[in-house]
C-alpha cells in the first residue's frame, strides 16, 4: 500500500525529507553528482524563489511501511503557458524506488494536482528555470552527469514513465569530443579570417566578474532572443533574472566565456563554458554551505580535464555573415588555450537542432547521452 503526502513547505522536516530521498536513493552510484542541496530548498521556498511570484508549485512524497519510497514535484509555469498558449503541468524532481505502483501514485497525485489548476496535461521532468535541465536520462547510463546541467537517473525511470502512459515530446542530445580530435575544415577558418577583417562583427572578452555583471542584462536579453521561439522557452521576470545571475557567477571563469558584438555593439552570439567540477560536488554530496566545498570547487576548476560547453548561439540573421564560422574558430582557441582541458562535453542540444548537431559533428563530437522529455493527457 502506497501513501502519498503532499509536503508542507513550511515543515522544515517534511522538506528535508522531500530533499534528502534523492540522496539516499542514489548514494554510492559513481555517475550521480549530487545537487547542492540549498538549490533545491529554495525550490520548495514559495516565499524565496521567484518563480511563485507568478506560479504555483507544491511537492509530494511516497510512503510504504513507515519508510519514503519516491517523490515528486508539479508545476504551473503561467509565464510559459500564456507564452505557448498551452495548458500544461511540469512533472519535476521526480525520483522513485523501481516499482511501479510508486511511480503511478506520484503521478496520479500530480495529474490530479494539474488539474485542480486547470491544466490538461503533463510534461518533463522540466524545472523552475531554463536552467535546470530537460528530460529523462535514456541513453549514456554509463556516462557521469556533468554538474547540474541535466540530471542522471536510473535505466528503469524510462519504463516507469512510459508504463504510466507518458510518450516522447522532445529530447535533448549531449556530445563529447577529445581535444586532440576538436579541429575544424580550413574554409572555416578562411570564412573567420574574413569577418575580422571586414570588422562588422568582433570578439568580445570578459576580464573579470565585476565585467560580466555589469553587462549581464545586455548578454541575457541577446540570449533569451536566440531561444524566444525554441519549445523550452518563456519570459524570466527581472527577480528570476537577478537570482539566475546572482547563482551563475560563482562558478564562471571569465575567461571561458566569448561574445560576438555588431557594428552597433549588441551581443549577438555566445559560447559559455564552465570547467567540469563534477567530481568536486561528488566529494562534498551537495553540502554547499561546508567552506571545504567552496575550496574544492576552485582548485577543481584549475585541474579538471574537461570543459563543460552549456550554451551556444547566434542571432539568426548572422547565421549567412559568417558569425557561425567565428563563434567556432573561437570555441576551438578557447580550449587549445588552456592545455589543462583534454575533452570538452557540449550539454543538451535539442534533438530538432540538426544543424548545430551537425555542427558539433564537424568540431568532432559524438552523441553520448539522450535525455527525453515526456507529456500524458490527463
Amino acid at each position: 500500500m502506497v501513501e502519498i503526502r503532499k509536503v508542507d513547505t513550511e515543515d522544515k522536516k517534511q522538506v528535508k525529507e522531500f530533499v534528502q530521498f534523492h540522496y539516499d536513493l542514489y548514494k554510492g552510484c559513481p555517475q550521480w553528482v549530487p545537487p547542492f542541496r540549498n538549490d533545491i530548498e529554495v525550490m520548495l521556498n514559495k516565499k524565496k524563489h521567484p518563480f511563485y511570484e507568478h506560479s504555483q508549485a507544491d511537492f509530494f512524497t511516497a510512503w510504504r511501511d513507515g519508510k519514503i519510497v519516491g517523490r515528486t514535484a508539479v508545476l504551473n509555469n503561467t509565464s510559459y503557458n500564456n507564452y505557448h498558449h498551452q495548458s500544461s503541468g511540469d512533472i519535476f524532481l521526480f525520483d522513485s524506488i523501481d516499482d511501479q505502483e510508486v511511480a503511478n501514485a506520484l503521478f496520479d497525485a500530480a495529474a490530479g494536482w494539474a488539474r485542480e489548476h486547470g491544466l490538461n496535461k503533463l510534461k518533463g521532468p522540466k524545472g523552475f528555470s531554463l536552467f535546470d535541465g530537460y528530460g529523462v536520462l535514456v541513453d549514456g547510463f554509463e556516462c557521469r552527469q556533468s554538474m547540474n546541467f541535466s540530471c542522471y537517473n536510473y535505466a528503469y525511470y524510462q519504463k516507469l514513465y512510459e508504463n504510466y502512459g507518458f510518450y516522447k515530446i522532445n529530447e535533448f542530445i549531449t556530445m563529447l569530443a577529445d581535444i586532440k580530435d576538436f579541429e575544424l575544415p580550413e574554409k572555416v577558418y578562411k570564412v573567420a579570417d574574413v569577418v575580422k577583417k571586414r570588422g562588422k562583427l568582433k570578439i568580445l572578452e570578459y576580464k573579470n566578474k565585476a565585467a560580466i555583471k555589469k553587462d549581464a542584462r545586455r548578454i541575457a536579453n541577446m540570449y533569451f532572443d536566440s531561444f524566444k521561439n525554441n519549445w523550452e522557452y518563456f519570459p524570466m521576470t527581472d527577480a528570476e533574472f537577478d537570482f539566475f545571475v546572482e547563482n551563475v557567477l560563482t562558478f564562471v571563469v571569465p575567461d571561458l566565456l566569448r561574445f560576438i558584438t555588431d557594428e552597433e555593439d549588441n551581443v549577438v552570439g555566445f559560447l559559455i563554458n564552465f570547467p567540469d567540477i563534477s567530481a568536486a560536488m561528488q566529494r562534498h554530496n551537495g553540502n554547499l554551505l561546508n567552506p571545504a566545498l567552496l575550496v574544492d570547487m576552485l582548485l577543481e576548476m584549475k585541474k579538471t580535464d574537461c570543459c563543460a560547453l552549456n550554451g551556444l548561439g547566434l542571432l539568426e540573421k548572422y547565421h549567412k555573415s559568417g558569425g557561425n564560422a567565428l563563434l567556432y574558430c573561437s570555441m576551438v582557441e578557447l580550449v587549445k588555450q588552456h592545455p589543462q582541458f583534454r575533452s570538452v562535453e557540449a550539454v543538451q542540444m535539442a534533438e530538432s537542432a540538426h544543424e548545430v548537431q551537425q555542427e558539433m559533428a564537424t568540431l568532432g563530437l559524438k552523441p553520448i547521452k539522450r535525455h527525453r522529455v515526456y507529456e500524458v493527457e490527463i
